[in-house]
């Protein structure tokens, strides 16, 4: 995703959106961020992410 698409989403301005990456993505989450630029944008991707979603971990909440 990109900065202009998280500004977007969330309304913040584009300093706002650097420090929730570099504070609370990297720092206190320690999670790894990586960035590259693809035709001309900077793409930010948190490592890991998409295998997290598909770890096969289910919720023990019923239905209703």
């Amino acid at each position: 995703m990109t900065i202009a698409a998280m500004m977007k989403e969330t309304g913040w301005q584009q300093h706002s959106v650097r420090g929730f990456l570099a504070g609370v993505v990297r720092r206190k989450l320690k999670l790894k961020l990586n960035s590259e630029k693809i035709d001309g944008s900077r793409v930010y991707r948190i490592d890991g992410a998409d295998s997290a979603k598909s770890s096969g971990r289910q919720s023990k909440r019923r239905s209703a």
